[in-house]
Protein backbone atom coordinates (compact mmCIF):
# COMPACT_ATOMS: atom_id res chain seq x y z
CA UNK A 1 0.00 0.00 0.00
CA UNK A 2 2.76 2.37 0.90
CA UNK A 3 4.59 1.35 -2.49
CA UNK A 4 1.15 2.47 -4.05
CA UNK A 5 1.06 5.78 -2.42
CA UNK A 6 4.21 6.81 -3.43
CA UNK A 7 3.31 5.72 -6.64
CA UNK A 8 0.99 7.70 -7.42
CA UNK A 9 2.56 10.48 -5.50
CA UNK A 10 5.26 10.51 -8.36
CA UNK A 11 2.45 10.30 -10.67
CA UNK A 12 0.78 13.06 -10.07
CA UNK A 13 3.85 15.07 -8.55
CA UNK A 14 4.80 14.54 -12.83
CA UNK A 15 1.10 15.51 -13.87
CA UNK A 16 2.03 18.66 -11.61
CA UNK A 17 5.38 19.71 -13.37
CA UNK A 18 4.19 19.08 -16.38
CA UNK A 19 0.82 21.70 -15.89
CA UNK A 20 3.56 23.65 -14.11
CA UNK A 21 5.71 23.83 -17.27
CA UNK A 22 2.34 24.05 -19.80
CA UNK A 23 1.63 27.74 -17.24
CA UNK A 24 4.96 28.93 -18.11
CA UNK A 25 4.58 28.21 -22.08
CA UNK A 26 1.42 30.12 -21.61
CA UNK A 27 3.07 33.28 -20.08
CA UNK A 28 5.98 33.89 -22.37
CA UNK A 29 3.06 33.30 -24.99
CA UNK A 30 1.49 36.36 -23.31
CA UNK A 31 4.49 38.38 -22.98
CA UNK A 32 5.30 37.69 -26.94
CA UNK A 33 1.51 38.54 -27.48
CA UNK A 34 1.75 42.09 -25.59
CA UNK A 35 4.81 42.36 -27.70
CA UNK A 36 3.24 42.10 -30.95
CA UNK A 37 0.23 43.74 -30.06
CA UNK A 38 2.69 46.86 -29.13
CA UNK A 39 4.04 46.81 -32.13
CA UNK A 40 1.00 47.24 -34.00
CA UNK A 41 0.19 50.05 -31.63
CA UNK A 42 3.25 51.89 -32.25
CA UNK A 43 3.51 51.32 -36.51
CA UNK A 44 2.02 48.47 -37.96
CA UNK A 45 3.74 48.55 -40.90
CA UNK A 46 6.70 47.92 -39.41
CA UNK A 47 5.85 44.14 -37.96
CA UNK A 48 8.02 41.94 -38.91
CA UNK A 49 6.91 38.39 -40.56
CA UNK A 50 9.26 36.94 -38.09
CA UNK A 51 7.71 38.67 -35.15
CA UNK A 52 4.21 37.13 -36.15
CA UNK A 53 5.64 33.81 -36.75
CA UNK A 54 6.95 33.92 -33.66
CA UNK A 55 3.55 34.63 -31.69
CA UNK A 56 1.85 31.62 -34.44
CA UNK A 57 4.46 29.24 -33.14
CA UNK A 58 4.28 29.52 -29.48
CA UNK A 59 0.63 29.93 -29.76
CA UNK A 60 0.12 26.35 -32.05
CA UNK A 61 2.84 25.07 -28.93
CA UNK A 62 0.62 25.76 -26.25
CA UNK A 63 -2.93 25.10 -27.95
CA UNK A 64 -0.73 21.26 -28.44
CA UNK A 65 0.44 20.79 -25.66
CA UNK A 66 -2.94 21.24 -24.29
CA UNK A 67 -4.87 19.04 -26.90
CA UNK A 68 -2.39 16.37 -26.64
CA UNK A 69 -0.49 15.92 -23.17
CA UNK A 70 -2.50 17.98 -20.53
CA UNK A 71 -5.96 17.22 -21.57
CA UNK A 72 -5.56 14.09 -21.95
CA UNK A 73 -3.70 13.88 -18.86
CA UNK A 74 -6.08 15.39 -16.78
CA UNK A 75 -8.52 12.98 -18.49
CA UNK A 76 -6.66 9.91 -17.27
CA UNK A 77 -6.38 11.54 -13.83
CA UNK A 78 -10.29 12.07 -13.41
CA UNK A 79 -11.19 7.98 -14.78
CA UNK A 80 -8.10 6.80 -12.63
CA UNK A 81 -10.07 8.51 -9.72
CA UNK A 82 -13.41 7.64 -10.69
CA UNK A 83 -14.69 11.42 -11.10
CA UNK A 84 -17.35 10.94 -13.35
CA UNK A 85 -18.33 14.81 -12.49
CA UNK A 86 -14.81 16.00 -13.27
CA UNK A 87 -15.02 13.44 -17.13
CA UNK A 88 -18.21 15.47 -17.31
CA UNK A 89 -16.83 18.97 -16.81
CA UNK A 90 -13.90 18.29 -18.86
CA UNK A 91 -16.25 17.05 -21.76
CA UNK A 92 -18.29 20.23 -21.61
CA UNK A 93 -14.91 22.45 -21.61
CA UNK A 94 -13.05 20.58 -23.80
CA UNK A 95 -15.92 21.43 -26.38
CA UNK A 96 -16.02 24.60 -25.86
CA UNK A 97 -11.46 25.16 -26.29
CA UNK A 98 -12.55 23.70 -29.95
CA UNK A 99 -13.96 27.02 -30.58
CA UNK A 100 -10.34 28.75 -29.66
CA UNK A 101 -8.62 26.42 -31.51
CA UNK A 102 -10.44 26.84 -34.27
CA UNK A 103 -9.61 30.49 -34.06
CA UNK A 104 -6.08 29.85 -33.39
CA UNK A 105 -5.92 27.58 -36.68
CA UNK A 106 -7.18 30.78 -38.76
CA UNK A 107 -4.80 33.01 -37.51
CA UNK A 108 -1.91 31.18 -38.23
CA UNK A 109 -3.25 30.14 -41.81
CA UNK A 110 -4.25 33.94 -42.18
CA UNK A 111 -0.20 34.73 -41.32
CA UNK A 112 1.46 32.08 -42.78
CA UNK A 113 3.77 32.94 -46.07
CA UNK A 114 5.09 36.75 -46.46
CA UNK A 115 2.82 37.36 -49.46
CA UNK A 116 -0.19 36.59 -46.62
CA UNK A 117 1.49 38.75 -43.64
CA UNK A 118 1.76 41.99 -46.75
CA UNK A 119 -1.76 41.24 -47.94
CA UNK A 120 -3.73 40.74 -44.26
CA UNK A 121 -1.20 42.86 -42.06
CA UNK A 122 -4.06 45.60 -41.95
CA UNK A 123 -5.99 43.15 -39.87
CA UNK A 124 -3.60 42.15 -37.59
CA UNK A 125 -4.48 44.54 -34.53
CA UNK A 126 -8.61 42.81 -35.15
CA UNK A 127 -7.07 39.62 -35.12
CA UNK A 128 -4.72 40.33 -31.94
CA UNK A 129 -8.38 41.57 -30.52
CA UNK A 130 -10.20 38.68 -31.22
CA UNK A 131 -7.28 36.86 -30.03
CA UNK A 132 -7.64 38.39 -26.77
CA UNK A 133 -11.12 37.40 -26.37
CA UNK A 134 -10.24 34.01 -27.25
CA UNK A 135 -7.50 33.33 -25.41
CA UNK A 136 -8.64 34.57 -22.40
CA UNK A 137 -11.61 32.75 -22.59
CA UNK A 138 -9.57 29.82 -22.91
CA UNK A 139 -7.52 29.81 -19.83
CA UNK A 140 -10.45 30.75 -17.81
CA UNK A 141 -11.68 27.05 -19.07
CA UNK A 142 -8.79 25.50 -18.69
CA UNK A 143 -8.18 27.00 -15.29
CA UNK A 144 -11.62 25.42 -14.36
CA UNK A 145 -10.61 22.06 -15.73
CA UNK A 146 -6.93 21.81 -14.12
CA UNK A 147 -8.53 23.14 -10.74
CA UNK A 148 -11.36 20.62 -10.95
CA UNK A 149 -9.44 17.47 -12.04
CA UNK A 150 -6.11 17.93 -10.92
CA UNK A 151 -6.34 20.29 -7.93
CA UNK A 152 -9.39 17.70 -6.50
CA UNK A 153 -7.35 14.83 -6.93
CA UNK A 154 -3.54 16.13 -5.92
CA UNK A 155 -1.74 15.45 -3.05
CA UNK A 156 -2.79 18.05 -0.17
CA UNK A 157 0.17 19.85 -0.63
CA UNK A 158 0.35 19.96 -4.13
CA UNK A 159 -3.70 20.81 -3.63
CA UNK A 160 -2.90 23.47 -1.28
CA UNK A 161 -0.68 24.58 -3.90
CA UNK A 162 -2.69 24.64 -6.52
CA UNK A 163 -5.19 26.26 -4.62
CA UNK A 164 -3.20 29.49 -4.11
CA UNK A 165 -1.83 29.82 -7.58
CA UNK A 166 -5.18 29.88 -8.88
Amino acid sequence: MLEDCKNALERWGGVHRLIDRWLDERRELLVHFVELKEACDVELEAVSKAQIDRFSELLMDYISAGHFEIYPQLREEARDFDDPEALVLADQLLERLEMSTELVLSFDAEYDSPGRVRQHLGRLPAWLERLAHGLTERFSLEDRLIGRVHAAHAPDAARAELRSEL
